[in-house]
């Protein structure tokens, strides 16, 4: 079985969100006011928070116009048999306009095809800002959470956050075996893992549609502490 790092439901809370490439949006009918639910594609900021690239012309855009009052439903059940055992989470609060390139650069990190279509008129990046969080571990296991439960504090990783793409870059090309070791450890699944993303709480790695997290014993400020952070990772998972 491959190993796992202590959890308590914030932090699962935070994987699941981390890994997740959809996500189902909940928002209010602007003209019946009746709750209607949509597939979205999902990416999140470095401090955890959702990202969505929506078009005005689908419904569910419309209806954030007229009020940005939304939730998303997170799961992270794909390989349980029995899906509401498996964990997830319901996102409460207002889906808000961004403009943010650490939000747009990591959204089509995630969803590179999106590339397409993501400058087109009618498409733009949004954010969820957190009001609310509610947990489902499994049978039994239920609890609610507070943003400051669900997001990490980047207020002092500009620099961090700037140098994300290289720092990734420099990981990926010059210490692969290191990362693919890291992914294969964690998932017990052989391939060409590659990080994906790093934020200062630790870093995501994909094969393919496979996405894991990996949450740092410290804080991550540049590519020294990035290396020195995966090293500790190898060496505790021995």
């Amino acid at each position: 079985m491959p190993p796992t790092q202590n959890t308590t439901p914030a932090v699962e809370v935070r994987r699941i969100i981390r890994c997740a490439r959809k996500a189902s949006l909940a928002t209010l009918d602007s003209s019946t006011h009746h709750p209607y639910a949509s597939l979205v594609a999902l990416a999140t900021e470095p401090s955890g928070a959702p990202v969505l690239l929506l078009s005005r012309l689908a419904v569910h855009t419309r209806n954030l116009e007229a009020d940005s009052r939304a939730s998303l439903l997170i799961e992270g059940s794909n390989n349980i048999e029995d899906p509401l055992a498996g964990g997830r989470v319901t996102l409460i609060g207002r889906v808000e306009p961004t403009e943010s390139q650490a939000a747009r650069r990591r959204f089509l990190a995630v969803h590179p095809s999106a590339a397409k279509y993501a400058d087109f008129g009618d498409f733009r990046f949004f954010t969820l800002k957190l009001e609310h969080a509610h947990y489902v571990g499994g049978f039994g296991r239920i609890c609610s959470l507070k943003p400051e439960d669900v997001l990490i504090d980047v207020s002092a990783a500009g620099e961090l956050i700037a140098a994300e793409p290289e720092i990734i870059a420099a990981l990926n090309h010059n210490l692969a075996e290191d990362v693919a070791r890291l992914g294969a450890r964690l998932s017990g699944k052989e391939g060409p893992w590659r990080v994906s993303d790093l934020d200062p709480g630790g870093m995501d790695l994909a094969l393919g549609l496979e996405r894991i997290r990996w949450d740092f014993e410290g804080e991550v400020r540049d590519l020294a502490s990035a290396k020195e952070a995966l090293r500790t990772a190898l060496a505790t998972l021995r």
